[in-house]
């Protein structure tokens, strides 16, 4: 197995030294998958000739993880991939945009037209109020029981109107608009821990995030129960959608549309926890 190992570290340094003199043939993430591969299967191969195909997946990760292969050095050395260093504070220069008096509903997309504008597209927030996917359930009760539609899966209700029922819109339907106009550049965050997004926001990048409209988590009783056409889904009628726009060791930023004001501010540790109450959900753009 030390044989192995110390045979293709010095076969991955042959290849490194070719591929480093073919000038102009190799992109540097090329190269890291290429090596990735070759390890994988020479590992699975060494070990399959016993049926452990588990055990090499083991060695493969012991052998990454060992004292013996000094990889952060061989990645800083050989590979261009870019640091992001979490600042300790930022604030970006997001253009901020009302959602009134058009869409009481709209913040979601109003603030998506925030993050897109940004990003250098230009677009307005009625444009992405008739294009994000919808869910056209009617809302009903039955036996005492709410059936309505999932803002997982469309906008719910009316967007335009108090007078009609209605809620918002989650992040995948959102993320998949945004796509339409930043092809292959959008990341969909949700799940991510807050440390994810300070990564984001140190790179200049604001992020759309599903909050509600106190900033800080909200009591069990302001949630309710919605049966839906693909699964019952808990909302709350203070859901709200702001774009983040920085931090600092106090203090999140944010944009708001339901105010209209520019890096409005919030205690960090309130909004953190609204927006982890709310599913974790973000999204932003890759430069």
């Amino acid at each position: 197995m030390i044989f192995s190992i110390a045979l293709f570290i010095l076969f991955l340094f042959l290849i490194i030294w070719i591929f480093r003199r073919a000038a102009g043939f190799l992109k540097s993430k090329t190269l890291l998958l290429f090596i990735i591969i070759v390890i994988i299967l020479a590992f699975t191969l060494d070990n399959s000739k016993e049926g452990h195909i588990v055990k090499a997946v083991s060695d493969i990760k012991n052998w990454v993880q060992s004292s013996a292969l000094p990889t952060g050095n061989f990645i800083k050395e050989h590979f261009d991939i870019p640091v992001i260093k979490i600042k300790d504070q930022v604030v970006i220069d997001a253009p901020v945009i009302s959602q009134l008096p058009e869409l009481p509903r709209g913040c979601e997309v109003t603030s998506l037209a925030m993050m897109l504008n940004k990003a250098g597209i230009t677009v307005d927030k009625m444009e992405l109020s008739e294009k994000v996917k919808k869910d056209p359930t009617k809302k009903k009760y039955v036996n005492g029981e709410i059936y309505f539609g999932n803002p997982n899966d469309g906008f719910v209700g009316n967007m335009y109107t108090f007078q009609a029922p209605g809620l918002g819109v989650y992040h995948d339907p959102i993320a998949k608009l945004a796509e339409h106009y930043l092809p292959g550049k959008i990341t969909d965050l949700t799940g991510s821990d807050f440390e994810e997004l300070k990564t984001h926001l140190s790179d200049g990048r604001p992020i759309w995030v599903i909050i509600n409209t106190s900033y800080q988590k909200l009591p069990e009783n302001l949630f309710e129960t919605w049966n839906t056409p693909t699964g019952q889904v808990k909302i709350t009628y203070k859901e709200h959608s702001v774009l983040i726009t920085g931090y600092d060791p106090q203090f999140v930023y944010f944009n708001d549309p339901l105010t209209g004001t520019k890096n409005k501010k919030a205690p960090i540790k309130d909004f953190e926890e609204s927006w982890v109450q709310m599913g974790r959900q973000a999204i932003t753009y890759l430069p």
